[in-house]
């Protein structure tokens, strides 16, 4: 959880030092708010190639396979390095058309291309770092791999107001910072990958590229960046909705949803991350009692967490929206969208429920779907249906709709195909 704060700052902060800027903030939100989708997409691809990599690193340490997992840090980093140019030229290339399918308009343009153009020139050193973290997770260095995301978020932090607000440089000063930042946080990981203290080091010879070892890397990594590029396909269309039905004032105000909702998944996110393994290892012992009462508890939980954090965000909606804007008029407009969106929002715990034990189990396949059943097929459609009748109402609505009936479907789906298929005991073992 701490990881994923740390993470949660970095992508927010500047959304909060922007949407305070005077006069400019409100247009200039909506702007990076449209960015936000390349940036998700960045992530998918850094997440295919550092998930698949490290996973395949660990393996192979643990059959005691040093050659072939520096061989893997080598082609996961060959994998990261040469798709961040590719995806930087991309970006250079189709700036213009891209962000305006994605829902800029002659107000918003100016500082979603200010802010792209400046951000482009970090994806290398973002893929290099973020991509490369879990293998330090995965030497046995997990303070150093948590200092690794802490470095960019503090030095962002700091940057931020003093590249903004003191040298006047708006947007494109949010985006230097986050450059920056990120440029320290890959010249961290290349030292410590580089340096005696790490057991494997990165070499020119492991970077060349295996076709049959990148295959792997890729199949065990395609399901993160699937949902990765859901996210991204939400953004989109919310944000094209919402611009050609209510303007930059809604995508704005998309923005800050979209914040609030990281803030408001931590405690959920921290608990299946945490109860993924426990249930694992005992499925594995076959202690499947133990897998039905950790299935209990992580739903419990969870369900109590998201009750609580979505009365909490009915109840005082302007606070949250106060902290990203200081905007009379996107904070009036705001509260009735935030508590649209959020309505219902304590069925997300049966989507998380679902999802987490379809992959603690092994069955990516299953988790995959209805990731893509709830996001894909039910708010994509319900995004672009629901505004014919309700306007701009209709994307903020498309939410508690997909919560209810995808987390339904998940749920019931892994009661009745894993849930009460275990055995109600555990497995007998010696003593």
């Amino acid at each position: 959880m701490l990881a994923q704060i740390a993470q949660m700052l970095y992508n927010i902060v500047d959304r909060i030092y922007i949407g305070h800027m005077p006069e400019t903030g409100d247009a200039a939100l909506s702007g990076v708010g449209l960015v936000f989708p390349i940036i998700t997409i960045i992530a998918a691809f850094t997440n295919l190639y550092g998930t698949g990599g490290a996973s395949l690193f660990a393996i192979a340490r643990g059959a005691g396979d040093d050659a072939q997992a520096k061989k893997i840090l080598g082609n996961t980093t060959a994998l990261l390095v040469l798709t961040s140019f590719t995806l930087m030229a991309v970006g250079y290339g189709f700036e213009r058309p891209v962000l305006s399918l994605f829902g800029a308009d002659a107000h918003t343009l100016p500082y979603a291309t200010a802010y792209t153009r400046i951000y482009l020139i970090g994806t290398v050193f973002s893929m290099f770092a973020t991509g490369l973290t879990p293998f330090i997770n995965a030497e046995g260095f997990p303070r150093t791999g948590m200092i690794t995301t802490m470095l960019g978020v503090i030095i962002n932090c700091v940057l931020d107001p003093v590249f903004i607000f003191t040298l006047n440089l708006g947007i494109a000063g949010a985006a230097v910072a986050t450059v920056i930042s990120q440029f320290a946080a890959a010249l961290w990981v290349f030292r410590f990958m580089t340096r005696s203290r790490a057991s494997l080091t990165l070499d020119r010879d492991t970077c060349r590229l295996d076709g049959k070892l990148v295959r792997r890397i890729i199949a065990l990594g395609t399901s993160g960046f699937i949902m990765n590029c859901t996210n991204a396909l939400v953004q989109i269309v919310c944000n094209a909705t919402l611009s050609a039905i209510g303007g930059s004032l809604y995508v704005g105000i998309m923005t800050i949803i979209n914040a609030i909702r990281q803030m408001a998944e931590l405690p959920a996110l921290g608990l299946t991350s945490g109860t993924s393994p426990v249930i694992g290892y005992n499925y594995g012992a076959k202690a499947y009692g133990r897998v039905k009462k950790s299935i209990r508890i992580m739903f419990a939980l969870t369900f109590a967490f998201s009750l609580a954090i979505w009365i909490f965000i009915s109840a005082c909606p302007h606070l949250l929206i106060a902290i990203f804007t200081n905007s009379p008029r996107m904070i009036a407009a705001g509260q009735h969208a935030v508590r649209l969106y959020f309505f219902g929002f304590v069925f997300m715990s049966l989507q998380y429920t679902g999802q987490t034990t379809f992959m603690a189990l092994e069955k990516p396949k299953q988790a995959i779907f209805f990731s893509l059943l709830r996001k894909a097929f039910i708010v994509v459609p319900l995004t672009v249906v629901l505004p014919k009748f309700l306007g701009a109402s209709g994307v903020f609505a498309a939410e508690p709709i997909s919560n209810l009936i995808g987390g339904l479907a998940s749920f019931s789906t892994m009661m009745l195909t894993v849930y009460r298929r275990l055995p109600a005991d555990d497995f007998p073992t010696k003593k």
